[in-house]
């Protein structure tokens, strides 16, 4: 009996360690989150700063992070079709049944489709790339390149496109046409998807850049995590002052569940079923992908959202309420897979 509950202690103890553990590197990510939040819900970030901050991250930042995680990372890491494959797939599924979940007579197909990307599209970039390279080290930045590929360039063409079908009778597949390729030319003006174009590019010619030039970028590259998580914040904060009217839970709670539970999980079972049919999927990489399908909606569709005439203060509420809850469905998650 004493043995026995010593055991049951000496597990308790480990288990709780091991969660303390994890709190310890997810904590900062979601602290500079509430950090940029606070800051402008009180004034000291001026809302009208918030898109030179956007623009620094998206510009400058973040494209170096890309590029160092590209560049340093082996080719075969960033050509994996297993991971393009099976993360596609969940990708398409998550947003036909975000869709066949929502559509109705008061969310037609632009909110609905705009809903259906933030079910799908977790915040890889900005909170992602850095997140799970503290996790799991350098050997997550393959998979997770090869995602952030499949979210900007199909997924969010996608839903782009099916936005366009609200008042397209008689000329709706033009319509998506035109559509899907303004979305296309979008991701073209993106510089994220160059940044790991040209990262597995010099990855592939094991090209290093002149040590200062190499320096400069690496600074920059260093300043992506702490300010994108600031700005994250600090959209969200923005996005919640700016919606003032009331919202019914079930125009967002149902994609809120979508996001933190039901896309994680079908990576899971996706990759899983995939792995036992032969498909060369490793572990360790479905596991990234399980963590990256565990994070919360991606905060650039809000700006999408905005552009494209959806109902921005629905789409800001999921992207707000995934992002405070993800810090205990995330590190849950973590949690049970590390």
């Amino acid at each position: 009996m004493g043995k026995a509950c010593d055991h049951t202690a000496w597990l308790f103890l480990h288990n709780g360690t091991a969660v303390l553990n994890i709190l310890f590197v997810t904590f900062p990510f979601f602290a500079l989150v509430l950090a940029g939040f606070m800051a402008t819900r009180r004034g000291m970030l001026p809302i009208e700063a918030i898109p030179g901050l956007n623009s620094f991250v998206l510009f400058f930042a973040l494209p170096a992070m890309l590029y160092r995680f590209g560049s340093t990372t082996p080719i075969d890491q960033l050509l994996d079709g297993a991971v393009f494959g099976v993360y596609l797939f969940c990708a398409l599924v998550m947003v036909g049944f975000a869709l066949a979940m929502t559509l109705s007579a008061r969310i037609r197909w632009n909110d609905g489709s705009l809903g259906a990307l933030v079910a799908a599209f977790p915040n890889t970039g900005f909170m992602g790339v850095p997140l799970l390279a503290a996790l799991m080290g350098p050997s997550s930045a393959g998979p997770v390149i090869v995602l952030i590929l499949v979210d900007m360039v199909v997924t969010s063409s996608l839903c782009v496109a099916l936005s366009r079908l609200d008042g397209t009778r008689g000329h709706g597949a033009q319509a998506v046409l035109d559509a899907g390729k303004k979305a296309l030319r979008g991701v073209v003006g993106n510089p994220m998807p160059w940044a790991i174009v040209l990262g597995a590019l010099a990855s592939a010619a094991e090209f290093r850049f002149p040590v200062p030039v190499e320096k400069t970028l690496w600074l920059l590259a260093d300043a992506a995590s702490p300010v994108a998580l600031f700005t994250i914040g600090a959209v969200l904060a923005r996005s919640q002052m700016q919606s003032n009217h009331p919202m019914p839970w079930g125009d967002y709670w149902p994609v809120v569940l979508m996001k933190l539970l039901l896309h994680p999980v079908l990576v899971l079972l996706v990759g899983l079923a995939a792995i036992q049919l032969g498909v060369p999927l490793e572990p360790q990489a479905l596991t990234v992908m399980v963590l990256v399908s565990a994070l919360p909606s991606a905060s650039n569709v809000s700006l999408l959202a905005e552009r494209l005439g959806a109902d921005n203060g629905r789409i800001a509420r999921i992207i707000l309420v995934t992002t405070a809850l993800a810090f205990f469905s995330f590190s849950a998650a973590v949690t049970l897979l590390l």
